[in-house]
C-alpha cells in the first residue's frame, strides 16, 4: 500500500476525531487539511506518516497544539453554532479532552495516545481519569434515541440513564421521532443512520434541527461514508459496534459544545 493510500484509509477517522475535538465539522476539517499541507511541505514529517495511524494523529496533534491558542482567541466568525464553538474553545481544557477522545472514540491504547500527544503514559492515564471525573460532574439533559434495533436501543437507554440523563423518547423510524419531538424537544439526540422502515436518521435529525439547535451524535456501522469532508456532514459519529465509554465521551463532548448542527 502506498503512502497516499495509507493516509487516505485513515483520513476519515482523523476527520471524526478532529470534528469531535473542535465541536465543528468546518474547524475540524480545516485542522486536518492543515496537517496534510504541513506534511507536504516537510519531507521529514511526510516520511513519518508511513507508520500508520499513530504518526498521522501525532502530526495532527502538533498542528492543533501550535494553532490552538490562535483559534481559541481569534475573532469570532461564521454561523451561530460556529460562534458558540469558538466561545467554548476558549474555555476548553484541551489535554484531558484530547486524551479521552483518543482512547475512546479513536480506540488508541494509553501508550499510543502518549505517543500521539508526546507525553508520558502515566500522565495520559491521569488526564483520562480527570476527563471521566468531569463527565460525572456534568449537568444532565433529556435524550431522544432514534434506533431501530431494540437491543441497541435498550443498551443506549441504560447508558444514558446511568449518566443521569432522562430519556424523553425512543423511535425506530423518522415518523416516530417526529411524534416524540412534537411533544417535547430533546436536549440531545442519539441517532442511527438506517432506520426500520427504510427512512433515514439523517432526515429525522433534520426535522429536529428545523425546530431547534440540538446536539446530535450519529451511530453508524459505516462512519467513513459521512466523513468525506466534501459536504456538510455530522460533527459527532460513533462506529457500530460501539464501546459504552466511546458513547459516553461523545455525549460529553457534544454537550460541552452545545450543538452539532452540520456546518457549511
Amino acid at each position: 500500500m502506498s503512502l497516499g493510500e495509507q493516509i487516505a484509509k485513515n483520513l476519515p477517522y482523523l476527520r471524526r476525531y478532529a470534528r469531535a475535538l473542535t465541536g465543528s465539522q468546518k474547524t475540524g476539517d480545516t485542522f486536518v487539511q492543515a496537517t496534510l499541507e504541513a506534511a507536504l511541505a516537510d519531507e521529514g514529517l511526510k516520511a513519518t506518516l508511513s507508520g500508520g495511524r499513530v504518526p498521522l494523529y501525532r502530526a495532527f496533534n502538533k498542528v492543533w497544539s501550535s494553532a490552538y491558542l490562535e483559534v481559541a482567541g481569534g475573532p469570532p466568525t461564521g454561523s451561530d453554532h460556529e460562534l458558540a464553538a469558538n466561545v467554548r474553545l476558549k474555555a476548553i481544557t484541551p489535554l484531558n479532552r484530547q486524551a479521552l477522545l483518543l482512547t475512546t472514540l479513536e480506540d488508541f491504547s494509553i501508550d499510543e495516545t502518549a505517543e500521539v500527544m508526546d507525553m508520558d503514559a502515566a500522565d495520559v492515564s491521569t488526564l483520562v481519569k480527570e476527563a471521566v471525573e468531569e463527565i460525572d460532574r456534568e449537568s444532565t439533559t433529556s435524550v431522544l434515541i432514534i434506533e431501530d434495533e431494540p437491543l441497541i436501543s435498550m443498551q443506549l437507554e441504560d447508558l444514558v440513564t446511568s449518566l443521569g440523563h432522562e430519556i424523553c423518547g425512543t423511535a425506530a423510524t423518522r415518523t416516530q421521532a417526529q411524534a416524540v419531538v412534537a411533544e417535547r424537544t430533546p436536549g440531545l439526540v442519539l441517532a442511527d443512520i438506517q432506520l426500520a422502515d427504510g427512512s433515514s436518521g439523517l432526515d429525522a435529525v433534520d426535522d429536529i434541527l428545523a425546530i431547534d439547535s440540538v446536539p446530535v451524535i450519529f451511530i453508524t456501522a459505516y462512519p467513513e461514508r459521512l466523513l468525506t469532508g466534501d459536504r456538510p456532514e455530522p460533527t459527532y459519529l460513533v462506529t457500530k459496534p460501539f464501546q459504552e465509554s466511546t458513547v459516553r465521551a461523545a455525549i460529553s463532548q457534544a454537550l460541552f459544545f452545545g450543538s452539532s448542527r452540520p456546518l457549511d
